[in-house]
């Protein structure tokens, strides 16, 4: 039987290493990488043409949906199996557009991480009970409509909200997209405009609020 291959992207070394442990003690599944950041996971996603993407929907440099959305884009074919704490109606509504297969919260993954991947090669789709509760219910009362949210934006001016909200300086934005410094400039002035805000603090609320960003909470004072 051919093997599935299997891409896992999450920026803690600790979630990777668990997961590829799980998943190689499967004859018919290979890991064929591991990355820590979206933008690197659309990049080995186009480079070695995995069959399942299992990633994190908290990423660094590019978010896990709008990584989803560009690594789908590129290879029509690859499944993506999303991996998240949360489970409310936005983000399930965010990772459906975003066309994953699978939604998986962090804390079922050790019982349904297999059943989850087992379910996207033999091209179906996961979604644990409370998930699906969320997807029916949003459907029966009639709230399928795309959230306003990160769609009013191009994918490029995403890619932009994210690394200015996470602190990268106009030229560091340039640099991490390839452009130049002008055109970042451009579509920062446009985004602003479209989002009617005026300074890198409503910026970040933005994009915390679509789910482009995580903000950790601080760690608890040592006794």
């Amino acid at each position: 039987m051919k093997r599935s291959r299997v891409l896992i992207a999450d920026d803690h070394e600790v979630v990777r290493r668990g997961i590829r442990v799980v998943l190689e003690q499967q004859p018919h599944l290979e890991v064929c990488g591991e990355v820590s950041d979206g933008r690197e996971a659309v990049r080995l996603a186009a480079a070695l043409k995995p069959n399942i993407v299992i990633i994190d929907i908290s990423m660094p440099l590019l978010n896990g949906l709008e990584a989803t959305r560009q690594i789908i884009h590129q290879n029509p074919g690859v499944k993506v199996l999303v991996l998240t704490m949360h489970e409310s109606e936005q983000i399930v509504r965010d990772v459906l557009a975003a066309g994953a297969r699978g939604y998986l919260v962090k804390s079922d993954a050790g019982r349904d991480l297999l059943a989850a991947v087992d379910a996207l090669a033999g091209r179906k789709t996961f979604f644990t009970s409370k998930v699906s509760e969320i997807i029916l219910g949003t459907y029966l009362h009639g709230s399928s409509q795309p959230p306003a949210g990160a769609d009013v934006l191009t994918a490029r001016e995403r890619e932009v909200v994210q690394l200015l909200a996470e602190g990268k300086s106009t030229k560091e934005v340039a640099v991490t997209l390839g452009l130049s410094v002008k055109t970042v400039e451009t579509h920062r002035s446009n985004l602003m405009r479209k989002l009617d805000v005026h300074s890198v603090s409503q910026l970040v609320l933005y994009a915390v609020r679509n789910n482009m960003i995580q903000v950790l909470p601080p760690p608890p004072h040592s006794a």
